[in-house]
């Protein structure tokens, strides 16, 4: 994803066709939208599924497939700049439906196939290696921007991209999957939708989780924003953005391996804590300083931030789901924290284009701080 990053690529991508704020806001709320839209589709899947990880990846092979076709369609658009914006807009609003899937499998699956005490470790080197495969092609994105015509320097990057996603579904489908401990309760989508509101009024645990963690999750959803801040602002090009894709992956590793660390030996509790502090360091560095340099050491924090959350999140679920529901208890995490994330993305859209970024970077703070609050104050005597 490194190549089709909706917080580096593709804001690049679409303001070269001279896309507006707006634009960009529903292509960034759209991986949220999208995701929380099908949770109960997928939840109920994943809960009836006797293999998870051969139904997960072809519902992987079916999604990357119908995004290579945009992918290959984009010369037809080339003399329609703003067309183009809007066929990407409904491909990748057809691809981030099925991200809708991926919680919900692969929270069931890393919490079946990896042992406690294991998991945020194992998550880590998985990242780690991930980076070094992801620093070597972004490396190659401003050769590719720089040197190809347009559009065929996208057409080829998003195709790298594609190229490791299908190689992501095969692995799935090569999996060894045991059976489940403690069997899934198979739910129909009725019966899903039905079950969300109680797994929040009966778990006080896990509806203290949801508030700690939607805010974490809205302040990582506006990552996309720091880089047509970085356009918009300091006129970042090709380099900076690579660059950009670069330290996100390093970052990612680095964090990965010491969140997943940290994570096994005292708990999710503790990372997520940090995951806060991360996020109020982005925001204050932001907000404080007017150069692209201190920008990408706010980009540093932020992505840090972002996956602490990650590390943290799927852990966390499956210390506090009931036996058996971990699907339900991720969608409704998704669905809450997803909804909030994409309307704030929607309402920051005319700020930013009217008043500038400094709303960004102060709701960037502000959800730290909350998000941290809440973990002292509510999280934390909960889970005790």
């Amino acid at each position: 994803m490194a190549l089709i990053s909706i917080s580096t690529i593709i804001p690049f991508f679409l303001n070269s066709l001279g896309a507006s704020t707006f634009q960009l806001a529903i292509a960034a709320s759209m991986a949220m939208i999208c995701t929380f839209i099908m949770q109960p589709f997928f939840g109920s899947i994943a809960s009836r599924s006797h293999r998870l990880h051969k139904t997960f990846g072809k519902i992987l092979l079916l999604q990357r497939s119908i995004f290579l076709v945009f992918v290959l369609s984009i010369p037809l658009f080339v003399n329609t700049p703003n067309l183009l914006v809007w066929v990407f807009l409904i491909f990748w609003g057809i691809f981030n439906l099925f991200v809708g899937s991926y919680n919900v499998f692969v929270t069931p699956l890393m919490l079946k196939l990896l042992p406690p005490g294991k998991r945020g470790t194992a998550r880590g080197i998985g990242g780690a290696v991930g980076a070094g495969l992801g620093v070597i092609v972004s490396a190659l994105i401003p050769i590719i921007l720089g040197s190809m015509l347009f559009p065929y320097n996208y057409v080829l990057i998003f195709s790298l991209g594609l190229f490791f996603l299908f190689l992501n579904a095969i692995q799935f489908l090569l999996m060894r999957e045991h059976e489940d401990s403690i069997p899934r309760v198979p739910m129909s989508m009725t019966e899903y939708i039905k079950e969300m509101p109680s797994s929040i009024k009966n778990n006080k645990k896990f509806s203290a989780m949801i508030l700690t963690f939607s805010f974490l999750l809205v302040a990582n959803s506006l990552l996309t924003y720091y880089t047509l801040y970085a356009i918009r602002v300091f006129g970042a090009n090709e380099s900076h953005i690579a660059a950009l894709s670069g330290l996100a992956i390093i970052t990612g590793a680095v964090g990965g391996i010491s969140f997943g660390l940290l994570v096994d030996k005292f708990g999710p509790k503790t990372t997520s804590i940090l995951a806060a502090v991360f996020v109020i360091m982005a925001g204050s560095i932001a907000l404080t300083t007017n150069s692209l340099n201190f920008l990408f050491l706010a980009w540093i924090f932020a992505n840090l931030a972002n996956n602490g959350y990650m590390t943290s999140v799927n852990i966390m679920i499956g210390e506090v789901s009931a036996p058996g529901k971990t699907p339900l208890h991720v969608g409704v995490l998704t669905i809450i924290s997803m909804a909030l994330s994409s309307t704030i993305l929607m309402v920051l859209a005319p700020v930013l284009e009217n008043t500038g970024f400094t709303a960004l970077f102060a709701t960037v703070f502000s959800c730290g701080l909350i998000s941290l609050m809440l973990n002292l104050l509510v999280l934390r005597r909960r889970l005790k």
